[in-house]
């Protein structure tokens, strides 16, 4: 047995409470061992009881590892518990707290705890946001609703995009168009920021309490909250916290008064004089003038930034936020403004730009998602480019789930592309079999559906701002099939719990094929894939009678399914 592949510590994700009376626990082991594992658990002050056994159940696994999970429940909610474990030899080994054991005495003192689930340390999952279908609307490229608040310089709408021209865009044009989005489906807009800002992106905030000129006004946003709520679709906003931009009213103060500004200790500055050309001063990124670094650590800004979140919630009926480069903001920021935010409006959403794991954030006192990049590179990979095998692409989302809370998995916000990369279409050299491939992929596997505007519709689009061109509503231009298809996936989701709240099961992972099961109570959905130019037969972990959720016919299948070359199945399970 690799013992040095063993892990457990009592703490998230490894030990976490699932519920007031439930604990999820999980070990890691070394994948060629094959293991099998035993819980052995007992309250903490139970001296004299025998400990009680559960088996724990395979979660996921890559080249590497493979973990293994189970839910305990005690009457009074304190653990003390260790693992036997055996490899496909028979070679068994005890773990506790002090680390590996050839024997099984005296497991009581050393014995893993955890002390107590209180009712605040159970993080309390987003039942809505795990139903949701993201659609994400880069404001200046949707829709131009009123032209009367052009900026100077529009251009014609479609023309090339570059860094820094725009088209019109605005809320009235969302406004108009929300039919598009409730008719594909989706029932979650994220919009990129749309507070006054110098720029096309809004990344560089000069007023955090004003909607930007180009895009319309408060009522504007009144109005395009009131009638998303109407047609059920919630509405989040983007907000740049780790900066501001160099026109916001405190920078603006240290470039006129320099060391005089009583705000020179809102930001992180080398010294004086401050000035835009010579950048002295930390900001977003390598050295963007107009974007300096907000310090977190100052109570005025903190203070500033947390009011900013509740406004928006209480004054404007917002349901949460998606934080832009929020990984660069400290842990005790984003605990404090969870709080606020969540006194606004305890249901309201917080959602990380995070391009990377993201453990440290997500353990249920922070954010409640992030945008998941690593899900999206992999997609990439393994569907667009096709530069990976199945093994690994499994492999990857399989270490991806093993590092958050079941109910994080959940709530992940998978996308294929969005404003800061290149179109999936495009990564697909515009074939867009591989786009629906990915598609149903996303759809049916664990967490939340996520669109890039226009994706649904065909667009392509090369690196930003390639990748941010103008909404094409030219239904000629636009590829309606493919629209459809997004219709159905949206549709068969939604009618599915078991695609929502579903666990997951990898069936199969190897060259082009992968296959995984999810499974809610009695109901089990198979999703099967073969991203390969030949046809291929699966056995493993076939049913004996399904229905095609895509065509609703019943197949009666003998031991195996034939998969078509870059095609996929999801198949409902009527008997095993």
């Amino acid at each position: 047995m690799n013992r040095h592949a063993i892990l457990h510590i009592p703490d998230t994700p490894y030990a976490y409470p699932s519920g007031k009376d439930s604990l999820t626990l999980r070990l890691r082991a070394a994948s060629g061992d094959k293991a099998e594992v035993i819980v052995k658990y007992k309250d903490r002050y139970d001296w004299t009881g025998k400990f009680r056994e559960q088996p724990m159940e395979h979660f996921a696994s890559n080249s590497l590892f493979e973990w293994f999970e189970c839910k305990v429940s005690l009457p009074r909610n304190r653990y003390r518990y260790y693992f036997e474990i055996r490899d496909h030899r028979g070679v068994k080994l005890w773990l506790d707290e002090r680390g590996l054991k050839s024997d099984e005495e005296n497991m009581e003192a050393a014995a893993f705890q955890y002390a107590y689930i209180g009712e605040s340390d159970v993080y309390r999952e987003s039942d809505w946001l795990q139903e949701s279908v993201v659609y994400q609307v880069f404001p200046d490229r949707f829709e131009n609703g009123n032209s009367e608040n052009d900026p100077e310089g529009t251009l014609k709408w479609g023309m090339k995009p570059t860094a820094k021209n725009m088209f019109g865009g605005d809320l009235k044009g969302i406004t108009e168009r929300l039919d598009h989005i409730r008719e594909l489906g989706a029932d979650l807009l994220y919009l990129t920021p749309i507070f006054s800002s110098s720029s096309n992106h809004k990344y560089n905030t000069m007023d955090y309490y004003s909607v930007d000129k180009s895009f319309g006004s408060m009522d504007d946003v009144r109005e395009l909250v009131e009638k998303c709520h109407n047609l059920g679709i919630r509405v989040v906003f983007d907000a740049v916290f780790n900066h501001s931009g160099s026109d916001f009213f405190a920078f603006r103060d240290i470039l006129e008064n320099q060391r005089d500004s009583k705000y020179a200790n809102w930001y992180h500055l080398d010294g004086f004089p401050v000035t835009t050309g010579k950048t002295n001063y930390y900001t977003f990124a390598d050295s963007i003038p107009s974007m300096p670094k907000f310090n977190i650590s100052n109570p005025e800004v903190r203070e500033y930034l947390i009011e900013v979140g509740k406004f928006w919630v209480r004054e404007m009926g917002i349901d949460g936020w998606r934080l832009d480069v929020c990984d660069e903001v400290d842990h005790s920021f984003w605990k404090d403004f969870r709080k606020a935010v969540k006194s606004a409006n305890p249901d309201a959403v917080i959602i990380g730009e995070i391009m990377h794991e993201a453990s440290s954030f997500l353990k249920g006192d922070e954010l409640d998602s992030i945008m998941n990049y690593p899900f999206k590179g992999a997609c990439v990979d393994f569907f667009a480019k096709r530069s990976i095998d199945a093994e690994m692409f499994s492999g990857i989302l399989a270490s991806s789930r093993a590092m958050y809370m079941d109910q994080i998995n959940r709530q992940m916000w998978n996308l294929l592309g969005s404003h800061d990369t290149k179109r999936f279409l495009t990564e697909a050299s515009e074939d867009k079999n591989r786009l629906r491939l990915a598609a149903a992929f996303q759809f049916l596997y664990i967490g939340v559906p996520y669109i890039y505007y226009g994706d649904e519709i065909g667009m392509a689009g090369g690196k930003d701002p390639l990748c941010r061109g103008c909404m094409v509503w030219d239904e000629e231009k636009q590829d309606r099939e493919l629209l459809g298809f997004f219709r159905s996936l949206i549709r068969i989701r939604k009618e599915n719990p078991a695609l929502i709240r579903g666990d997951l099961r990898i069936e199969f992972g190897k060259g082009g094929i992968v296959a995984f099961s999810r499974i809610y109570g009695n109901d089990r959905i198979l999703a099967v894939f073969n991203n390969s130019d030949l046809k291929k037969r699966l056995r493993k972990g076939i049913p004996s009678k399904v229905i095609n959720l895509f065509t609703g016919d019943t197949m009666e299948l003998k031991g195996s399914v034939v998969i078509e070359p870059m095609s996929f199945l999801a198949l409902k399970v009527m008997e095993d």
